[in-house]
C-alpha cells in the first residue's frame, strides 16, 4: 500500500506545499535526508491561532498539531517526488505557544507523532523535541518541522 492510500484510508489528503511567510525555503534535502521548516497549521487556508492554557484545548493543539504535520509530508513529497520515498522519520520538532503554567506540550506534539506513526508505520517512530513557546508566528498555536531520511 502506497502512503498517500494510507492517508485516503486515514480521511487526510496531503494539501499544496505552504508559501513560506518569511525569507526561506519550505524544506531542503542533503543526500537522503530531508529537512523541513517549521510547519504552521494552516489548513484550507485558515491558521489555527491561539495559545494553549488560555484559548485553545490541549485537544485542539493536537489537532493543530496533526495539521501542521501534514503540512511537513507535503513538504517532504515536494523534495522527494513520493512519501513512499521515506524510509524514516529521524526527528520532530514541535513548538507550543503557551501560558508560562501549561505543562502539556508533549500531549500536544503527540498530534503530530501519532500521525506519523500511523502512516509510516514503525518507520514513524522518531526521536522528539516539544517545546513551549511565548510567541509563534502570526499567531499559530504550534509549528512542527521533520527530519526523514530517504530510501537511496
Amino acid at each position: 500500500m502506497t502512503v498517500e492510500t494510507k492517508l485516503e484510508q486515514l480521511g487526510l489528503t496531503l494539501p499544496a506545499v505552504p508559501a513560506p511567510v518569511a525569507a526561506y525555503v519550505p524544506g531542503a534535502a542533503d543526500g537522503t535526508l530531508v529537512f523541513t521548516s517549521g510547519q504552521l497549521p494552516t489548513e484550507n487556508g485558515v491558521l489555527r491561532k491561539g495559545k494553549l492554557g488560555k484559548d485553545i484545548t490541549v485537544e485542539e493543539g493536537y489537532e493543530a498539531a496533526r495539521i501542521a504535520a501534514l503540512n511537513c509530508l507535503a513538504v517532504v513529497k515536494s523534495l522527494a517526488g513520493s512519501l513512499d520515498r521515506v524510509e524514516r522519520v529521524v526527528k520532530v520538532v514541535g513548538f507550543v505557544n503557551c501560558t508560562p503554567d501549561f505543562e502539556a506540550q508533549p500531549k500536544v506534539i503527540n498530534g503530530a507523532s501519532e500521525l506519523l506513526g500511523q502512516v509510516f508505520g514503525d518507520a514513524g517512530l522518531h526521536a522528539r523535541s516539544a517545546v513551549g513557546v511565548s510567541s509563534l508566528p502570526l499567531g499559530a498555536c504550534c509549528e512542527v518541522e521533520l527530519i526523514v531520511r530517504l530510501k537511496p
